[in-house]
């Protein structure tokens, strides 16, 4: 689903979303809006990836596991 939003941007950017549609790099004005917006939810969750990262350290819940089946798993042909 989608709804349609009026968005006021400055004479440049509309400027280069019809370049980018004349050009045939964006299909409409609104595919390249909704891309790039797309593309900056994808950087705020790396952001925030990031920062679980830092704050925790690289530890995973399954590590525990990974270790005892390292040890203890037997492999059979």
């Amino acid at each position: 689903m989608s709804i349609q939003i009026a968005v006021r941007l400055p004479d440049q950017m509309v400027a280069f979303l019809d370049s980018s549609v004349a050009s045939g790099k964006a299909p409409s004005r609104a595919a390249l809006v909704a891309s790039a917006l797309e593309r900056e939810m994808r950087r705020l969750a790396a952001e925030q990836d990031a920062q679980i990262l830092r704050t925790h350290g690289p530890v995973d819940e399954l590590d525990v596991l990974v270790e005892w089946t390292g040890t203890h798993a037997v492999v059979q042909d």
